[in-house]
């Protein structure tokens, strides 16, 4: 487990201050698990907390952004954003079929009242943040460890 450097920007409390109260706790315990990986993965040593189309967003050196954000037109849903070009989601759908809730080439989704696969989720986290590094690898490199 690595010691990262957290540089997020206070932009982004604003954003997860403003959630309605039943949204913000999924919405930080996506964040925490971004945070778990990034501390999974001993190549991340900085990730960047900003905004990004307003969502809070993450970036590390060697990776794809990732993004997270909860929309009024979707009430009962929060997701997680990959970038669409990607192998990332395509991948994602590969290895963990059924598991996970899918919007194109983009997307996790989860809704309010499910529960998120965390071990599942941080190594798709995981290779987001060193997309780079690892996009020439069978699956992405995906690895399943127990954090």
């Amino acid at each position: 487990m690595s010691t990262i450097t957290l540089q997020s920007d206070p932009a982004v409390q604003d954003v997860f201050d403003k959630y309605p109260d039943e949204i913000r706790p999924k919405m930080m315990k996506l964040r925490r698990l971004i945070l778990d990986a990034a501390e999974s993965e001993e190549r991340v040593t900085i990730l960047e907390e900003t905004l990004k189309w307003g969502e809070p967003s993450y970036l590390t050196k060697y990776g794809s952004t990732i993004r997270m954000d909860w929309k009024e037109k979707a009430p009962d849903q929060v997701a997680m954003y990959f970038k669409c070009t990607s192998k990332l989601v395509p991948t994602f759908r590969e290895v963990f079929g059924e598991m996970f809730r899918f919007e194109g080439n983009r997307a996790i989704v989860f809704g309010l009242e499910e529960e998120i696969p965390e071990t599942e989720l941080k190594a798709c986290i995981r290779v987001g943040l060193m997309y780079h590094k690892v996009k020439e690898k069978e699956w992405l490199g995906i690895i399943l460890k127990e954090d």
